[in-house]
């Protein structure tokens, strides 16, 4: 495969090392408020980490406890008159 030469090499303009006083002063929870918008992590406590180790456990788990909540707070259908 021939390389194409209508596009020129881009430059390497990156300093072989940078130092800290380079790079500006940085700015701690800078981006926070937007990050936590677009997530929803929970801190599990230890006990129950142990309990339920990867999120399709704890997933599969709260959807069945949904269900169950689910069925016992709907009202029992009431038989028409016919």
């Amino acid at each position: 495969m021939k390389k194409d030469k209508s596009t020129p090499p881009l430059e390497d303009d990156l300093r072989p090392e940078y130092r800290r006083e380079d790079l500006g002063k940085g700015v701690r929870g800078k981006y926070y408020d937007a990050y936590t918008k677009g997530t929803n992590l929970v801190l599990l406590s230890p006990d129950v980490a142990s309990a339920f180790p990867t999120a399709d456990s704890v997933n599969e788990a709260l959807r069945s406890l949904i269900k169950v909540a689910q069925a016992a707070t709907r009202r029992p259908r009431q038989k028409s008159a016919s």
